[in-house]
């Protein structure tokens, strides 16, 4: 709430005859000040601290900061930002709810009132990630596997229906409805957001963080919003401001059309690579220019949602016309039309082509010379054009077998088979980024028309599955007629939610796995999504990659990554004759006249009329009532987190590091998903020897992510990623390291923490450039902590992942400029200490602390950036920090 307006921002405006009180931009003037020429995100930010002003974390000269922005500065003012609202996933939202209901019990355990710990900013789920394609292939697939998640996933529901009940300004959308982002865009986001506070009705900008990293797709309607961790994303429920320093802006222009045969996953493949090269990791990109009006919102959306690809903090559109027309076809209220436009040009916030705000640095990308194209083995800004694709796969093939022609003969549905490396054993079409966009989804289907009037069928290796992000897209399909070409190529509804992309392709064909596993071959898969890590999609899939909709159904037809997808048939006509792509690949206007034809409002005002309602399934869940939750100490999916545990109600003070050993040294690109315990749970891991301990059958383990709110199984998850490399462990790939602490024999990660916890040593990991790059995983911070890690030194950061850990009590460190462990000469066998944290006992932050590893001595950067991180490390952790300010204000 603000109490100072230092600028007599505060005004009304009258939309319609309904009065909105709001804080006008253009109030901020005086020398230096030019808010006209700010980028549009920037705008959004100053008027969040207008609105929030209150003399104390928000102040006239923070304000003045951000209007006299200079873009050419590198990031050095910190302010404070107050989203709107929290969007989550179940797969980071169920341990969110868990840490509120443990919260509620440490607050009444220092003498507080439990019902304080209650959202402040409305919180919205979305349970989207827990659904797996364990059938596919025919018309029972989405209802067979809705049972199956209900059966697999009923505590956690339950416990969500609790929360949902408990919790005031807190909504659940139930399984089966979509993914969370295009649900966000199609219904959540409001653009221009209302509330009543002290009898006013405010209107500001739609803002959000999310605890996914693709809360991005929601840039593309207008709303500045991204990805944190779940911890972060609790703070802001309660009611505190994200710290941030104000970024350095890229302007991305825009000009010209996408040629024909180029879709929307071409172009954001293109941006992908423009911006990895560029570097913006921990900048705002913006796009701006001619080529942004004629950019349909789909693709937009699609492109914001690449942001943590390219590493951007958003990748944010300006508001205009397509922006309100989106809202309107997506069942917005005329009054909400009415209302964004008109506080958008009020505000200056309303984007105008042939206007150019001042920006930190500029790309300019022409669409007319986007080509198709596809990304991978391993990395999504990895693009190679679809011409090259063949070749481009030979020569990665060389990284993961020596026989580069080995072949395996296997029986399957009464055929003799053979199958290769690049075989395509999965082709899935999933993920938000792409179904959320009707071009390419519709192209997909006509796609799969073409092809079966043609008489061509998938490759019998393929496993195919369709999971839309929105009950909306099986409404256009079963409209424009569409549903029965993509069932016959086995490309049948598997789900609605996120399911190949976050690793739920549940199990290859029986037989094709045998063969993979017997041959050990480089098979791949091909998805529309946007992530294709390593060990990310399926255990027997070595290399995946990224395409277009349409592309998925092409390399399902055509059953391998090797050869020309253009000059090779893709099969025989019933007339014997082959069948190439040009043959079957749909115009843009047919794709157009299906698009106009199939969609309408209607669809999205029935399907989100009861959004949060849920179905039979859902309603009749039995659900525990009461303030605090009633845990069941037997349950593997739901236990009360440690974090409180012991904790005094005043912060200790912040020690010094000594006698630490490493626990893993680690190598460049080490991913959240290397960290963060993610996908099946193997029965000889620890994790599964934890649940065969309390009674699970191995065909109830269920995912990592289905356990989140079960810290004992995610501990012994943690760092266990199948394509993790620990130098320590030489020759091991997964959760291995040496055991310092006892005879120096080879272990599994979890089993040596406990020895070194048990003997009272802190642990340290040491690691390479872009430590932590992909999802926004709180589990890889909080696994990371549990595990009894002090501190990581790194050579360089992903922004999420340095703040998870902050946000946990683990120190971030950085090498110094050019060095790196190798260069150093550090081994991972050292003991090391850290002596200088304790300054931070005195309220400032030290620029470097003195590192003592054996012989070697090196002064390592502290990478806490901000006062408000520093507040957070002082008490142990963010929910620390946020639970002893609540109990302080009585």
């Amino acid at each position: 709430m603000a109490s100072k307006d230092s600028f007599g921002a505060k005004s009304t405006l009258d939309v319609d005859g309904k009065a909105y009180e709001i804080f006008r931009l253009d109030a901020v003037t005086g020398e230096g000040l030019d808010v006209a020429s700010l980028p549009f995100s920037l705008k959004v930010l100053l008027e969040n601290l207008l609105r929030t002003e209150d003399g104390a974390n928000i102040t006239a000269d923070d304000i003045k900061a951000l209007a006299g922005w200079d873009a050419d500065a590198d990031p050095s003012k910190e302010i404070q930002f107050t989203p709107a609202r929290v969007i989550m996933q179940d797969f980071t939202g169920v341990p969110c709810v868990v840490d509120l209901a443990t919260m509620r019990e440490a607050m009444a355990e220092l003498g507080g009132d439990a019902t304080k710990i209650n959202p402040l900013a409305p919180a919205e789920m979305v349970i989207d990630h827990s659904v797996i394609a364990d059938v596919f292939g025919n018309p029972e697939a989405f209802e067979r596997n809705v049972e199956i998640e209900y059966e697999r996933n009923r505590e956690r529901y339950q416990f969500l229906r609790w929360g949902q009940g408990a919790f005031d300004d807190f909504k659940v959308v139930p399984p089966g409805t979509g993914i969370v982002h295009q649900v966000n865009i199609e219904h959540l986001a409001r653009t221009v957001f209302t509330r009543e506070v002290d009898g006013e009705l405010q209107a500001y900008p739609d803002t959000c963080v999310g605890t996914d990293s693709h809360t991005t797709m929601v840039n593309g309607i207008g709303v500045v919003g991204w990805g944190v961790g779940g911890i972060e994303a609790e703070a802001a429920m309660l009611g505190q401001p994200v710290s941030m320093l104000i970024p350095r802006v890229v302007g991305f222009k825009l000009a010209g059309d996408l040629p024909e045969g180029s879709t929307a996953t071409d172009l954001v493949l293109t941006i992908t690579e423009m911006l990895r090269q560029h570097g913006v990791v921990g900048k705002f990109v913006e796009f701006y220019g001619p080529g942004v009006s004629a950019l349909p919102l789909a693709n937009r959306a699609t492109i914001g949602n690449m942001s943590p690809e390219f590493g951007s903090t958003i990748a944010v559109f300006p508001i205009d016309e397509q922006t309100v027309d989106y809202l309107r076809l997506t069942g917005r209220s005329d009054e909400q039309l009415a209302l964004v436009e008109a506080y958008a040009k009020t505000q200056g916030i309303w984007h105008d082509p042939d206007h150019e705000p001042r920006y930190s640095e500029s790309l300019e990308l022409d669409l007319a010379t986007v080509v198709p194209s596809i990304a991978g083995p391993k990395r999504p800004q990895d693009r190679i054009e679809v011409t090259s694709a063949g070749s481009a796969f030979d020569t990665a093939l060389g990284d993961y077998t020596d026989e580069p022609e080995k072949k395996v003969a296997f029986s399957l549905d009464g055929q003799e088979l053979e199958l290769e490396h690049g075989a395509v054993t999965i082709a899935a079409i999933t993920s938000c980024t792409n179904t959320s966009n009707p071009s390419v989804m519709i192209g997909a289907a006509l796609l799969a028309k073409n092809a079966v009037d043609k008489g061509l069928a998938r490759k019998p290796w393929v496993k195919t599955t369709l999971a839309p992000g929105s009950q909306v897209v099986t409404d256009y399909y079963e409209r424009s007629g569409l549903t029965p070409y993509l069932d016959k190529l086995g490309f049948n509804l598997v789900g609605y939610g996120c399911t190949t992309c976050i690793g739920n392709s549940g199990p290859l064909i029986p037989e094709v796995s045998a063969a993979v596993n017997e041959g050990d071959l480089a098979v791949t898969s091909v998805l529309s999504g946007n992530r294709n890590f390593e060990g990310r999609i399926n255990p027997d899939i070595k290399m995946n990659y990224l395409a277009s909709p349409p592309l998925v159904v092409a390399y399902a037809l055509k059953g391998t990554m090797r050869g020309s997808l253009f000059d090779d048939p893709l099969g025989q006509d019933t007339d014997g004759n082959d069948v190439y792509l040009k043959d079957i690949w749909p115009s843009p206007s047919d794709v157009q006249s299906v698009m106009d034809d199939a969609i309408d409002t209607d669809m999205f005002d029935r399907r989100y009329a009861d959004v949060f309602k849920g179905d039979e399934r859902w309603r009749s869940l039995s659900t525990p009532e009461g303030d605090t939750f009633a845990w069941d100490e037997d349950s593997t999916y739901v236990r009360r987190a440690p974090y409180f545990d012991g904790m005094p109600a005043e912060p200790e003070a912040v020690t010094d590091i000594e006698g630490a050993r490493v626990l893993l040294k680690l190598g460049d690109s080490v991913t959240t998903d290397h960290i963060s315990p993610a996908g099946a749970i193997k029965k000889d891991s620890p994790a599964g020897t934890y649940l065969a301990e309390h009674g699970v059958e191995q065909r109830d383990f269920n995912s990592y992510g289905s356990r989140r709110g079960n810290h004992e199984v995610m501990i012994r998850g943690t760092f266990a990623n199948i394509r993790l490399r620990n130098q320590l462990a030489p020759g091991t790939e997964g959760g291995f390291t040496k055991d310092f602490a006892g005879d120096g024999e080879i272990t599994t990660v979890y089993e040596a923490s406990e020895k070194y916890i048990a003997a009272g040593t802190p642990l340290v990991v040491l690691a390479g450039k872009e430590y932590g790059s992909g999802s926004s995983r709180d589990w890889a911070a909080k696994g990371t902590a549990l595990l009894g890690v002090k501190a990581v030194i790194a050579e360089s950061y992903e922004r999420i992942h340095r703040s998870n850990l902050i946000g946990m009590g683990v120190l971030p460190l950085q090498f110094p400029a050019g060095e790196s462990a190798e260069s150093l000469g550090l081994t991972g066998e050292e003991t090391f200490s850290f002596t200088g944290v304790t300054e931070l006992n005195d309220g400032t932050i030290p620029r470097t602390v003195k590192v003592k590893a054996d012989d070697v001595e090196f002064d390592a950067v502290v990478r806490i950036d901000t006062p408000g991180e520093a507040s957070y490390y002082r008490n142990g952790g963010i929910m620390q920090f946020v639970l002893r300010s609540l109990k302080n204000k009585g």
